[in-house]
């Protein structure tokens, strides 16, 4: 199996909520614990990116086989977590094939869609891999072939890693992931996503 190591993006404020959102109760745990828990699940290794709230949140990542980084430029933006994610998962996994990339507030994606992403990849085949909505948007999280690694290094600023496959559509594919891609950014959508999860808890969503 190729080895493409999961970045788990934590690193932010949460401006828009209020409070960051690693700490956040979600079911029996918190939001960031909560996703660990999915990822590991795909047996891949995780490396979670963390910045505001550095020490509550990585106390809280040791029980957990992964690797925590300190970015501590956390604040200059989402696509400076990206950068400094890859170079640390070359530096620290030099063989991986791909890297996905994935958000801590999208937490209806569930484990079956994670692994059909990796499922779906091919190695060496400049590959990108977008999720789905059915409404038509499309982003994280996305998988991409190591080909890529060194333009992703180059994002910094808010922007994310959305223009690198939009330059690249020809090698982009997506997945379906049904209407659980939206961003958990407001008090409201964290309470309309909790509902929806803990509706959802008893089943086994796909």
């Amino acid at each position: 199996m190729a080895e493409i190591p999961i970045l788990l993006l934590a690193a932010g404020a949460s401006h828009r909520m209020g409070q960051a959102k690693q700490l956040l109760p979600w079911g029996k745990h918190t939001l960031i614990e909560h996703q660990v828990q999915i990822l590991l699940k795909t047996g891949q290794p995780v490396m979670v990116v963390l910045g505001c709230l550095w020490e509550q949140a990585a106390t809280l990542m040791e029980p957990f086989p992964l690797v925590v980084l300190n970015h501590k430029q956390w604040d200059r933006g989402m696509g400076t977590s990206i950068a400094f994610g890859i170079r640390e998962l070359e530096e620290g996994f030099p063989r991986a094939e791909g890297a996905l990339i994935a958000q801590l507030d999208q937490p209806l994606v569930t484990e079956s869609h994670f692994k059909k992403l990796l499922s779906s990849f091919h190695p060496g085949s400049q590959q990108i891999i977008v999720s789905r909505s059915t409404s038509g948007w499309e982003g994280v999280p996305v998988l991409f072939d190591r080909h890529y690694f060194k333009e992703l290094q180059t994002l910094d600023g808010e922007s994310g890693a959305r223009k690198i496959f939009r330059q690249h559509s020809r090698n982009t594919i997506s997945l379906e992931s049904r209407d659980v891609l939206e961003d958990m950014d407001t008090p409201e959508a964290y309470q309309k996503f909790q509902a929806e999860f803990n509706q959802r808890s008893g089943s086994n969503p796909v």
